[in-house]
């Protein structure tokens, strides 16, 4: 089978996973239905940061279209970011007799989404695996397939909603990050400044690099957008977190349990975990690792 065809045919099979997984929700008793929905990123303002997010609530019967179109949102939309995702945050609470078939077939579509992640993943740089998907799948977003869909069947005392701020992680050897910022020199952004005060700008920051020991290390601590998850909590002790890129469902949950919605997001003027950072390459977050 060719590479083309074994994207297309994983692919296919999360789709009809999915859309069997909506099917049989469906059938089921919906006790509680929520969707928070957030305005999407356009492409000209993925690189900007949000200080103000509005959300726009919808409950029962009104929130399951959205939900389920939700768990079916991968392809990129006209204008719309394919970098910076629309998350989809909710809760879905179901009753079921036969909770074990609904588990069943919710692992059996994150395994799949676990298998497509895996087989593009094994080919080979980024650029091959942006053309072998697009080849075989046009316009899909790939990280929005990867997603999974987060479950609770033992209930919680509660399942809030709160703003994430995260940070994707990058350790560098001395030489790597000197291959970066020679890649920077050449291939970066110039837009704000000409290319003589660009290529000045980068070899200072090559000469600070190039002056640390041989053997320290680096990272790149780069914030990312921030993002909504889902708390869900049993006790004081007993409580965990997952993202809220796609509704939660909660299955067979106890008429008490206590649900939060998800508030509009305002950025703070200082955030309570930021710390001060000297970084040695400030545009690209690009730190001393100390050992």
């Amino acid at each position: 089978m060719s590479i083309k065809l074994s994207i297309r045919s994983q692919f296919d099979f999360i789709l009809e996973l999915t859309n069997y997984l909506i099917e049989e929700i469906q059938q089921l008793s919906i006790s509680h239905a929520s969707y928070f929905q957030l305005p999407p990123v356009l492409a000209q303002d993925e690189n900007e940061s949000r200080n103000y997010i509005p959300v726009t609530v919808f409950s029962d019967e009104n929130a399951i279209p959205f939900i389920q179109k939700a768990y079916l949102d991968v392809f990129k939309n006209h204008d719309i970011s394919g970098r910076v995702l629309t998350r989809h945050p909710g809760i879905l609470a179901v009753n079921t007799d036969n909770p074990d078939a609904l588990i069943e077939r919710i692992n059996q579509i994150n395994k799949a989404k676990v298998d497509f992640k895996n087989l593009i993943l094994g080919l080979g740089n980024n650029d091959a695996r942006f053309n072998a998907v697009h080849e075989a799948i046009p316009n899909v977003i790939t990280l929005a397939v990867y997603r999974q869909i987060h479950y609770e069947k033992n209930s919680p005392y509660s399942i809030r909603f709160t703003w994430m701020h995260k940070h994707s992680v990058k350790t560098f050897s001395k030489q790597q990050a000197l291959e970066l910022l020679n890649n920077s020199e050449h291939f970066g952004c110039i837009n704000k400044i000409n290319e003589d005060a660009w290529r000045a700008l980068v070899n200072q920051e090559q000469l600070r690099v190039a002056a640390l020991p041989d053997k320290q290390l680096l990272r790149i601590r780069r914030p990312t957008p921030v993002s909504p998850q889902v708390n869900i909590r049993f006790s004081a002790t007993n409580r965990y977190h997952v993202s809220a890129a796609l509704p939660f469902i909660v299955i067979n949950p106890d008429p008490e349990l206590k649900l939060g919605t998800l508030p509009d997001y305002n950025k703070p003027l200082q955030h309570p975990r930021k710390l001060e950072k000297d970084f040695l390459v400030e545009r690209l977050y690009l730190e001393t690792v100390n050992r």
